[in-house]
């Protein structure tokens, strides 16, 4: 009994922790260096340095001319800013589209070996000292490209990630509500952290880094862009966040859609903890390797057992006659999973709930974890493509 109570409050506490507790103490810390240090502050003077931005596409002829469109949108001298599209391996009508701007260059193989191989190729290819990367499906506000090169004035800082946002309407299923709700958080989380040290990792809509920082990463390699900014940071750079650059897309369309995304992410964070093991170590990376474990690591390994363990041990112990607070518990844990049915059989029916959507999602992304052990275990070795999530 003694043994399955201890159990019972560790594993809640590294819960509370991964999900809920690390923000109040990002907060504090925040609070704490901003008292004593004054925040530092990007210079607004502006060098106009040459950019590239390097689309990464496969099979993108729906949203090429959408994409062009909001590429030239964006506020930047048009002498400065390269547009490079990368599109190994498109069998689509993608690159004829392309072959109309005078002003673009297509990298292009026929075969399609993943996104890592072709960024592996396409980087060494550019000439300019920083290199924006961005998808084909997402669209980038006017500011942007001008608020990361401002960023980089700091030349402690070796990449700066961006913020995603995802498009969401009245019209959204458990999906783009889902993870809509996820990225506020999410992005909440980035922002202190990069105010405390740095941000851990960024994420492919939108991210740079200065060119010659770039090291290639296995082709096999499933989050490419948490690999190639974590890579930098283990050098000793910062990754800055940058709130005010940002890339906007649509969600996935439906859960079915979104669950083959989060697999693949789960799946690539259980690799990536192996391949940045170097970054455990505290001894060296001090603050951060605690931001880095603190935020992702428990989230990609042992946070999610735990979470699903909880309830088992907490229905022993109420059987076992353990005190009221453990009945309370076990109460709060019913209602918790009988909200994530409920909010999945209303998602089942399109009938629209924020509030269920909520516990669901969070069940969902969770089990998508384990499911992501899985998708590693048999997944072809070398093999860095995967099928893509259909959008809203």
């Amino acid at each position: 009994m003694i043994t399955m109570t201890t159990l019972f409050w560790i594993a809640l506490a590294i819960v509370f922790y991964t999900y809920a507790g690390y923000g109040f103490v990002l907060i504090f810390l925040v609070k704490i260096k901003e008292f004593f240090r004054a925040k530092v502050k990007i210079s607004q003077t502006l060098t106009y340095k040459e950019v590239t931005l390097l689309i990464a596409a496969y099979n993108e002829e729906e949203i090429v001319d959408s994409k062009m469109r909001n590429t030239y949108e964006i506020d930047y001298p048009r002498e400065k800013l390269k547009i490079v599209w990368v599109t190994d391996g498109s069998n689509d009508n993608t690159n004829n589209l392309l072959s109309k701007y005078s002003d673009v260059t297509v990298l292009y193989e026929s075969k399609r070996a993943g996104k890592s191989a072709a960024l592996n190729r396409a980087v060494p290819l550019l000439d300019t000292s920083i290199v924006i990367f961005t998808d084909a499906n997402t669209m980038l506000n006017r500011e942007s490209v001008r608020e990361i090169v401002k960023a980089f004035s700091d030349p402690r800082v070796g990449c700066v990630a961006g913020e995603k946002r995802v498009q969401s309407g009245e019209r959204d299923g458990a999906s783009s509500a889902g993870e809509g709700i996820y990225w506020k958080y999410e992005s909440m989380l980035k922002s202190l952290d990069s105010r405390l040290y740095s941000a851990v990792g960024a994420a492919g809509e939108l991210f740079a880094i200065r060119t010659e920082l770039f090291e290639s990463v296995p082709a096999d390699t499933l989050l490419d862009d948490f690999i190639l900014s974590m890579k930098i940071a283990e050098r000793g750079f910062k990754i800055h966040y940058c709130k005010e650059a940002y890339a906007t897309e649509s969600g996935s369309a439906n859960m079915k859609e979104e669950e083959k995304r989060k697999v693949r992410i789960s799946a690539g964070g259980i690799q990536s903890v192996l391949r940045l093991a170097p970054l455990l170590n505290i001894f060296k990376y001090h603050i951060f390797t605690f931001q880095y474990i603190s935020h992702r690591v428990l989230r990609w390994t042992i946070t999610p057992v735990l979470l699903f363990a909880l309830f088992p041990m907490n229905l022993s112990i109420v059987l076992m006659g353990g005190s009221s607070v453990y009945t309370l518990f076990l109460v709060l844990q019913v209602l918790f999973y009988l909200g994530a049915i409920i909010g999945k059989i209303m998602a089942d029916r399109k009938i629209k709930n924020k509030i269920l959507y909520i516990p669901y999602y969070f069940l969902f992304m969770n089990l998508n974890v384990l499911g992501g052990i899985v998708y590693l275990i048999k997944r072809k070795r070398g093999d860095g493509t995967w099928e893509k999530s259909k959008r809203n």
